[in-house]
Order: C-alpha cells, then structure tokens, then sequence
C-alpha cells in the first residue's frame, strides 16, 4: 500500500511544482531564492535528464510505459526485495509518471525549473522535482542491490 502512496505523492507534488512554475513564470524567466545556491528557472525541456535525447518523444513517452508494464508483471517478485528497493522503485516510478503527464500535456516537453547556482554546479542542467525522485530512486535501489549483492 505504502508503495502506490509513495507514487501518487510525487506525482501529486511534481505537478503541483511544475503548475505554480507555469503560473508564477513565463517561459525563460529566472527568480532567485538563494542568491549564488539556487533560482527557479522556467524551460520546456524536449529531451531526458540533462538534456539527453532531444526530441526523441516517442522513445521518451514508451519507456517509460515499458517500465510501468514490467513492473506490474513483475509485481509479485518485487514484493520479496527490501523495503528500501520498493520505496527506490516507487519514487522512480513517480517520477516517470510525473514526467510523462508533462510531456503528454506539453507537446513532447517536461517543465524544468530547479537551477543550481553555486560552484561546482553552476552550469548544471535545470531539472524537476520528478528528476529528483528518479534520481534518489536510483540510489535505493542500486544501494540495495549492492547490500544484496554482497550478502551472496
């Protein structure tokens, strides 16, 4: 139960995110919140992290369709990895569906907005906070996987 519960929140908070972006900035626009560290920026952004992929939007929506068919078939099996590997899995895979809303909505494009300012990244890609889960998704899981790894 938790794991849907997981899911629909960071579906739920990445397109909440993304909406209040659309309503407080037209398309390029940049607002500081820490000066040097942080500044919401708002792009469309056509491709996948980091601007991978550019206008590949039929890779990009059937992906992660993929994904979400192979995690239901393979349902029963997750179940038996730890708790930690679910909750990975289960941010991964709202973020994948936190994206794919956006680009079914905008034309092929997510709504990036988290610009980091401060060195070493100030030149890194603006991002979401579906990226975000994605990311500390796969963390989890390559983490657990790792642990499971080293117990055999």
């Amino acid at each position: 139960m938790f794991f849907y519960v997981i899911i629909c929140l960071v579906v739920g908070v990445d397109q909440l995110t993304k909406g209040l972006i659309q309503r407080a900035l037209v398309l390029h626009q940049s607002l500081t919140v820490v000066p040097g560290f942080l500044a919401l920026t708002r792009i469309n952004n056509p491709g996948a992290a980091f601007g991978i992929l550019q206008h590949k939007t039929i890779l990009l929506v059937v992906a992660p369709l993929l994904f979400f068919s192979l995690v239901f078939f393979f349902r029963k099996e997750i179940l038996e990895y730890p708790m930690a590997f679910r909750l990975g899995l289960a941010f991964c895979l709202g973020g994948a569906a936190g994206n794919l809303i956006d680009r079914i909505r905008n034309g092929g494009q997510v709504i990036d907005f988290i610009d980091l300012e401060f060195w070493p990244l100030q030149n890194f890609p603006v991002f979401n906070l579906a990226d975000s889960a994605i990311f500390i998704g796969v963390l989890l899981m390559v983490y657990c996987l790792c642990r499971y790894e080293n117990k055999y």
